[in-house]
């Protein structure tokens, strides 16, 4: 069980090698890719039961112990997390082969798109996995780098201007990481995080208030926490489908996994009122701002931004209800994201537009797109019997019960639900109610958009729908779910799960 922890991250850097080799068959590659990728789903699920029933999972790499050598660690948190990453993945894999079949034929090979994609997959599962600093760093890097790539595929103007955005913002916060972590090893001697869950605490109290308000701006870049989303909504709405959904799900979750990670494990005293005040203006300026939108990805980009803020929430409560309800908003969250993303994708596509006022009536003459759509827009305003419902209620219940401060941002979490509502709403009014129009002929012909339904395969749509199903299926077993991810959290607050099995008992 040891080995199987490194397989996440072995099997999709060895299949994107693979990818590279047989490029000239595209069946084949797009084979490596759906292959490996289902693998990878089987072994997170294994790795959560085993996490589950007997702790967490310590890799030591080379046979070294920590805190000096590396480790891969596969706890509750990091195995749920890897398992609906992963699922999500293998979803939108699928949704990007057929789009690609159908805008270019089934005979034409990519010699990066497969590689890129799967090299993404690796340094995600290494993010989750990572029990030290620096290769957290590594796992974002690569994670990064991949991204730079995908996110400035078929370019055109729009997407070299976002690309260069994303891809600037993405250097300086790298920049800050390795910054930080030199400092924490300047200060500890170690960058082993269970190793710094004891060490941290000795430091005088400004130093340790420094190096935690340091790691905040760091993954809050990342996270696109207010005041520093700016970047977000002005890089995503410009890419591909199947791109904007993969890191819409994913990178973002990232980050907020590592705070998750960091503020409860190396900084427990917490900055509780900063992250209180951070997540009531990232749900408030997130939400504010889709409202103001008429681009149907922008207005998306917006409250991904302000549902962070519903994460950033329960980690700021900083009990372990709090800490539960940001886990299942997390797993809920990267799966009804990713899956409106791709909504939007069969949009655009239908309509020839991203402009939300020049669409119309798309319920009638395309009721199964309507219902794609109206699954996730619910889930993601949080009506019940959604997950969006079970996981804003955890929220609540652990908001208020910590204290009048947090009450009151709770009663922030309830407005920005209902801007949601009305954004959600909004969209349904004027893109699926009224009259049909005509599509619009695309204006950019080197952009990858192709309008009109008899190019957009049917396994575009069954991809999606299998999102959504997975969304279903989060909200069916809700009672399962919060029981895990109530462990999940104890085990953050208490720490010595994660520090005795990667240190041993005299930790």
């Amino acid at each position: 069980m040891n080995t199987l922890v490194t397989l996440p991250v072995l099997l999709p850097l060895l299949g994107a090698a693979l990818a590279i080799v047989v490029a000239r068959s595209p069946q084949l590659q797009r084979a490596v890719g759906v292959v490996v990728l289902t693998a990878v789903v089987g072994v997170a699920a294994a790795l959560l039961v085993a996490a589950d029933r007997d702790g967490p999972i310590v890799a030591r790499i080379g046979g070294w112990s920590a805190p000096v050598g590396i480790v891969l660690v596969a706890d509750r948190l990091s195995s749920l997390l890897l398992l609906i990453s992963t699922v999500v993945t293998l979803a939108v894999l699928l949704y990007a082969i057929d789009q690609r079949i159908a805008d270019y034929g089934r005979r034409t090979a990519s010699t990066t798109f497969h590689p890129i994609f799967l090299v993404l997959s690796t340094g995600v599962s290494l993010a989750y996995l990572s029990g030290d600093l620096f290769n957290l760093f590594v796992a974002f890097e690569i994670m990064l780098s991949a991204s730079y790539v995908l996110i400035t595929r078929r370019t055109s103007a729009n997407r070299i201007r976002s690309g260069m955005t994303y891809v600037i913002t993405s250097l300086t916060s790298s920049l800050l990481f390795l910054t930080t972590v030199a400092l924490v090893y300047a200060a500890t001697g170690t960058v082993n995080l269970a190793d710094l869950a004891g060490r941290v605490a000795q430091l005088p109290p400004g130093l340790q208030t420094l190096l935690a308000m340091l790691t905040i701006v760091t993954f809050g870049i990342k996270a696109a926490i207010v005041p520093l989303h700016f970047w977000l909504p002005d890089s995503y709405p410009n890419a591909p489908a199947p791109v904007t959904a993969l890191f819409a799900g994913l990178l973002s979750k990232v980050g907020i996994y590592v705070l998750l990670r960091t503020q409860t494990l190396v900084f427990p005293d917490g900055q509780t009122v900063l992250l209180l005040v951070l997540a009531a203006l990232t749900m408030v300026v997130g939400a504010l701002g889709a409202l103001a939108q008429n681009d149907l990805n922008r207005l998306l980009s917006f409250l991904l931004v302000s549902h962070i803020g519903f994460m950033l929430f329960g980690l700021a409560v900083f009990t372990a209800a709090g800490l539960a309800g940001t886990v299942v908003y997390i797993v809920h969250h990267i799966t009804v994201q990713a899956t409106l993303f791709l909504v939007s994708g069969l949009i655009t596509r239908r309509t020839g537009t991203v402009a939300i006022d020049q669409m119309g009536g798309l319920a009638r003459t395309a009721p199964f797109l309507a219902v794609l759509f109206a699954i996730p827009a619910l889930t993601l305003a949080g009506l019940p019997p959604t997950a969006g419902f079970v996981a804003k209620l955890t929220l609540l219940q652990a908001g208020v019960a910590a204290g009048t401060g947090t009450a009151v941002v709770a009663g922030v979490v309830v407005l920005a639900s209902l801007l949601t509502l009305y954004a959600m709403t909004r969209i349904w009014v004027r893109v699926f109610w009224g009259e049909p129009r005509e599509a619009l002929p695309d204006p950019d012909p080197s952009d990858e958009l192709v309008v009109g339904t008899a190019r957009t395969s049917r396994r575009m749509y069954a991809a999606t729908a299998g999102l959504v199903v997975v969304s279903l299926a989060i909200a069916a077993a809700a009672g399962p779910l919060t029981t895990l991810t109530g462990q999940a959290g104890a085990d953050l607050v208490e720490r010595t799960p994660y520090t005795v099995a990667v240190l041993g008992e005299g930790s």
